[in-house]
């Protein structure tokens, strides 16, 4: 019986290498099918040109035409299969247009889809009616035309219905009208006539929908709701959690599920309550969903190896699929974390309560026993469902101060027989990870200290402390032996996935390395530690700061898949978030995962989670960028309002971006960031120079670079927008093509009133 042949593509005859143009066209339309071995099958090649074909594409990812993500290879620019998508308009012929909900911050404009109108038909399903203003999951596929978007999306499920409604604070006028002040820096002043105030009062909060928006005069709204006063506490968190509409509220049935439940009996689980497993975590943690601890290993044959145990609140057993529990916690995909206050992803009762891994009382968990020998490899593991109780509470803190030979009341008792042992099996995969080299950025976390009104005190940067990193290492392995056990099940799973950096980023990276005479290594898979050379050779030095911002912004951003990508800056092939389910519904994902393939007991995966994995991976992933965009926006309004009565004052910066339209300063001190309009720059006519990131005057060829130490005088806070606006005080500096330094820029003399005092 003779063997068929694929029967080719368009271009191509079977076995016959395919020219540049249908390589790209296949790898638009079947993006799932994209690695070389995938393309080298589906055009037949064999024995020697196979080589030609990896030179091919080669050429093709130096030209731009191509990324590789990982060992696909994709179109610049190109979406997930599903995403999340936000419905803005419709065009010109009526059809639905959108774009992704969260896009990375990295200047680029986000995609436009069009919106496929499936007709249903027998057998097949008719898509969810979808309208502009609503949030969707659809699949993406590249579209069959050459104008228009490039693009298309097929509607899976509506998320959330007419997002068109808008956020301002209500301002009272004479005569008992009002007009609504945006908090968008983007948005337009609204009128409101007296018949559609409703019970607003002024300083509120509220939210309205346009009525009415003519060509010349304000636009006209109603206040569809009242949401809070804005001068009251937690105001500002409340701006971000209605602009990125985040569920903050649990309702009734969900509330209800949570009260019902029962701590958890022994049963079948195995007995750990007498291990003493311990939490260390932020001094002012109300949960504790993760308890440690260590021995040397006495097998003979692993000399000097040590027993790792991580023990993780076992919220599957509170929260079984398709319970009001979960549809709540898929909604919200995540906790969200603000200064002043935190969105739960669970009630209180399920993860303040019985999940908390509280100290001295009986809580279920799920649990992985890891052995490594002397040199930090890992020798095996095994994971288990137990009860365990936990021997004490632990801050950071006080964990540190006793590693470092200073223990308190409550850690005497632990030092030897708990506490040291954990810091020799820290040492111990401390060997493992040098070894690893995942990437190594120092990003100091700036966090803000609050009064009792809600308003910010300071702005303060915690030390990193060798307890983080003990705690860190940990759960990172513990994750890394949950993705191994599931692939070696044949389970499927959600990934942790974080790929390379895009050509387009990494050349980005060597321009902005060239101007501080460094150089990023081109050709052949980049890793990890690649970047940790140029790390090293910043430290210590005036631009390591912009050095470590730039190297971070290079990099992709770390999504959810079923499909396993590795991730890119820990150095690791499979990696998975098993270690916080009380707060990641990914996490709570992979325990089920274990639960059903190890045969754990009840509250495993189901077969219908199984077959949405895809779906699921993206709605959490958006909500995730969902939960980082509203703490950053939250951040931003807190510092503009803090530094709203400094306007005058002059500050330290840095530039941290560079655009047509102006220069973006960083104040360090702060962790924000300030906008220097072009147009305030001087007499001179700047020039945009994207390849070497700066800002050059036509006439004097002096201007402004990324990564230059500037001094700025604050010439605008609006709290509201969380925007600054800054006044250049340094003189630029002689920018030729040449130039390779990065050096202070002078000081220019001080224009309009004098200076009043530092910042």
């Amino acid at each position: 019986m003779t063997k068929r042949r694929s029967p080719g593509r368009a271009g191509t005859q079977p076995g016959q290498l395919p020219d540049r143009e249908t390589l790209i066209r296949f790898i638009a339309e079947h993006p799932n099918r994209s690695s070389k071995r995938d393309i080298a099958k589906a055009f037949s090649v064999r024995g020697d040109d196979r080589v030609a074909l990896k030179n091919l594409l080669r050429e093709l990812e130096d030209d731009g035409l191509l990324e590789r993500r990982r060992k696909r290879l994709v179109r610049p620019g190109s979406l997930p299969p599903v995403t999340v998508l936000d419905i803005t308009a419709r065009d010109a012929d009526g059809s639905l247009m959108a774009r992704p909900s969260e896009w990375p911050d990295d200047g680029s404009v986000a995609p436009a889809v069009l919106i496929r109108q499936s007709q249903g038909g027998r057998g097949r399903k008719r898509a969810p009616a979808a309208g502009v203003g609503d949030r969707v999951l659809a699949r993406i596929q590249p579209s069959p035309s050459d104008t228009g978007p490039a693009h298309t999306g097929k509607v899976m499920k509506v998320l959330d219905r007419n997002r068109g409604a808008t956020l301002g604070v209500f301002r009272s006028t004479p005569g008992d009208g009002g007009r609504v002040d945006p908090i968008d820096r983007r948005g337009k002043e609204v009128i409101v006539d007296p018949a559609h105030i409703g019970d607003a009062r002024d300083g509120d909060l509220v939210e309205i929908e346009t009525a009415r928006s003519g060509r010349y005069g304000m636009p006209r709204g109603n206040v569809l709701s009242v949401i809070g006063s804005v001068a009251g506490e937690k105001a500002i968190s409340m701006i971000a959690i209605h602009a990125h509409g985040i569920p903050y509220q649990f309702p009734q049935a969900v509330l209800a599920e949570a009260q019902s439940a029962k701590p958890v009996q022994l049963g079948k689980r195995e007995d750990w309550r007498k291990l003493p497993l311990l939490t260390i975590d932020p001094s002012d943690a109300k949960d504790h969903d993760d308890a440690v601890y260590a021995t040397p290993d006495d097998n003979p044959a692993n000399a000097g190896g040590i027993i790792v145990y991580v023990a993780i609140a076992d919220v599957a057993h509170y929260v079984r699929p398709g319970s009001a529990l979960d549809r709540e916690a898929l909604k919200r995909g995540n906790s969200v974390y603000f200064p002043d206050r935190v969105v739960p992803m669970l009630p209180e009762r399920i993860s303040n309560d019985l999940c908390s891994l509280k100290e001295g009382v009986d809580r279920p968990a799920l649990a992985v026993r890891l052995v490594y020998s002397t040199e930090g490899r890992k020798i095996g593991h095994t994971f288990h469902r137990i009860m365990m109780k936990s021997a004490a509470k632990l801050s950071y803190q006080q964990a540190q101060a006793a590693f470092d030979g200073n223990p308190d009341e409550q850690t005497v008792p632990l030092l030897e027989t708990v506490l040291m042992p954990l810091w020799n099996a820290y040492q111990v995969l401390v060997r493992g990870r040098d070894r690893r080299q995942p990437l190594d950025l120092d990003m100091p976390e700036r966090k803000l200290r609050l009064k009792q009104d809600g308003t910010v005190d300071k702005v303060i940067v915690p030390p990193r402390l060798e307890a983080h990193r003990l705690i860190e290492e940990f759960m990172i392995q513990a994750n890394v032996a949950a993705a191994e056990t599931l692939e070696k099940k044949r389970q499927r799973l959600i990934y942790r996935v974080h790929d390379a950096p895009s050509l387009a980023k990494q050349e980005a990276l060597r321009d902005f390395l060239k101007t501080l005479d460094m150089a990023l290594a081109k050709g052949g898979q980049l890793r990890a530690n690649s970047f940790n050379g140029i790390l090293a050779k910043a430290r210590g030095k005036p631009h390591e700061t912009m050095v470590n911002e730039m190297v971070l912004r290079s990099q992709s951003q770390a999504v959810y898949s079923p499909d396993n990508l590795g991730h890119f800056g820990l150095n690791l092939m499979k990696y998975a978030h098993f270690t916080s389910p009380i707060r990641r519904y990914a996490d709570l994902i992979v325990h089920r995962a274990l639960i059903a393939s190890l045969a754990l007991g009840d509250g495993g995966l189901t077969a219908e989670e199984e077959e949405a994995l895809e779906e699921i991976a993206a709605e959490i992933s958006t909500f995730e960028r969902r939960a980082m965009a509203a703490e950053r926006d939250t951040v931003d309004r807190l510092i503009a309002h803090h530094l709203a009565d400094r306007v005058g004052d002059d500050f330290e910066g840095q530039i941290s971006g560079v655009t047509k339209a102006g220069l973006f300063v960083s104040l360090q001190q702060f962790g924000a960031d300030g906008f220097v309009p072009v147009s305030t720059l001087g007499l001179d006519y700047y020039i945009y120079d994207e390849a070497h990131r700066s800002l050059v005057g036509e006439k004097t060829g002096t201007g402004y670079r990324l990564g230059d130490q500037v001094e700025v005088r604050l010439a605008e806070a609006i709290p509201l927008a969380g925007a600054l606006r800054f006044e250049m005080l340094s003189e630029g500096r002689k920018l030729a093509t040449a130039t390779r330094s990065f050096h202070k820029t002078k000081r220019r003399a001080p224009r309009g009133r004098g200076k009043r005092r530092r910042g």
